[in-house]
Order: structure tokens, then sequence, then C-alpha cells
């Protein structure tokens, strides 16, 4: 009987991580698909791409907004509403729909298409080894988070010496940085989805939102790196 008890258990531990799983990954395919038809439609108008990079200030605008909602998300999630959570994931992923039309101007569409699809790939195969593998990633976690302050720094500095070499260097560091990081935060997410209460239906929606955030900036990040690494340019 004890036997049978601890069964059940185990089963409905599954289940809720499955639950949970199953949101994060359906809310982050909603947010790219959104940021996919934004860039597009964007990309495909004349008119919107002149109203945003038209003016220097724009995108810079563009930038602080999507900044701003990330910060709030991470902050402040667990305050908010579900609708309202979901909402500002929604809108995020908009505005980089947005920003990101720009790189139909300078990829031609074979070289964003195969980034996509390498992206994707390596997206998965990471996700299904943070899942299933027995190993803490935990010391992993804090290195990787380290090499993206440095990543970061290399860019801002990058951005002054303009040294393509460097480029190289920054986009492939990238790539390394932002795999590892899809491995670890699904391992992540699946330790929050093992306490995750799912007779609360809002709390589970906002750790699914703020889920679907982190695999979203990751898959997003990788894309852009592998692009920059192996796009060429309409030059």
């Amino acid at each position: 009987m004890p036997f049978t008890h601890s069964v059940a258990r185990s089963e409905m531990a599954t289940s809720v991580v499955s639950a949970y799983m199953r949101q994060v990954y359906q809310w982050m395919t909603a947010g790219l698909a959104l940021t996919t038809v934004v860039s597009y439609g964007v990309a495909a108008s004349p008119a919107l791409q002149a109203t945003i990079f038209g003016n220097a200030i724009v995108p810079i605008v563009l930038l602080v907004a999507q900044f701003g909602l990330v910060i709030a998300l991470s902050a402040a999630v667990h305050k908010m509403s579900a609708g309202t959570a979901t909402g500002l994931f929604l809108l995020y992923s908009a505005l980089t729909g947005a920003t990101l039309s720009s790189i139909f101007v300078v990829y031609p569409i074979a070289s964003i298409v195969n980034a996509f699809l390498t992206t994707t790939g390596m997206f998965l195969a990471m996700s299904v080894y943070g899942s299933t593998t027995k190993r803490d990633l935990t010391a992993m976690g804090s290195f990787l988070f380290m090499g993206l302050i440095g990543l970061c720094i290399a860019m801002v500095v990058n951005l002054f010496l303009q040294s393509s070499m460097m480029d190289f260097v920054i986009s492939c560091v990238g790539v390394l940085i932002f795999t590892g990081l899809t491995a670890y935060d699904t391992q992540k997410l699946r330790q929050f989805g093992e306490g995750a209460p799912l007779n609360d239906g809002t709390a589970v929606r906002r750790g699914a939102i703020l889920g679907a955030l982190t695999l979203y900036l990751d898959f997003i990040n990788l894309f852009l790196m592998l692009l920059r690494l192996f796009g060429s340019n309409r030059d």
C-alpha cells in the first residue's frame, strides 16, 4: 500500500511538470510566431521601415521599451494577473519583431532561414538534454552568466572598435553561451515545475510566461549569433 501511494505521488509530480513545461513551450512558440509575423510584416512595408529606422530615436525607444518589459516581467510577474503577464510577454515579442525586421534588409532570406533552422535544431537538442540529464547544471549556469556579462561588455567595446575579428570571436562565444544557457534554463524550469501549484492556475500561468520569456531570449539570441556567424550579407 505505501508503495502504491508512492507511485501515485510520483505520477502526479510528473504530470505537474509536464503540464507546466507544456505551457512554457506553447507560450514561447506563440512569442516566436508573433515575432516572425511582425518582423516580416515590417520588413515588407517600406512605410513602416521608414518610420522605425528613418529616425535614430525610434529604434532606441523600442530597445529601451523591450529592456523595460523584460525587467518588469522578471521582477514583478508574481504581482501581475495572468492576463497582464501574458499581454506584456506578447507585447515584448511584437516589439522584438519590429526591431529584428532589419535583418531582412541586411541578410538574404536563405541565410535567415538557414540560421533559424540551425537554431531550432540546436535549441531542441539542448532543451532535451537539460530536461533529461541527471547532472546538476547549476555550476555551469553561474559560469555562463559571467560569460554573458563579458560578452555584453565586448559587444559594447566593439561598437567603437568595429573589429571584424572581434565580431567573429563574439559570435562564436555567443553561440556557446546561449547553447549552454538553453540546457541550464530548461533544467531550472523543470525543477521549478516540480513544485508548481497545479491547483493555482494564475501562479502556473505566471511561471509559464516567465519560463517562456527565458527560453525565448535564449532562442532569439542564439539565432542572432548564428546569423552573425554564418549569414552572408547582401553586400
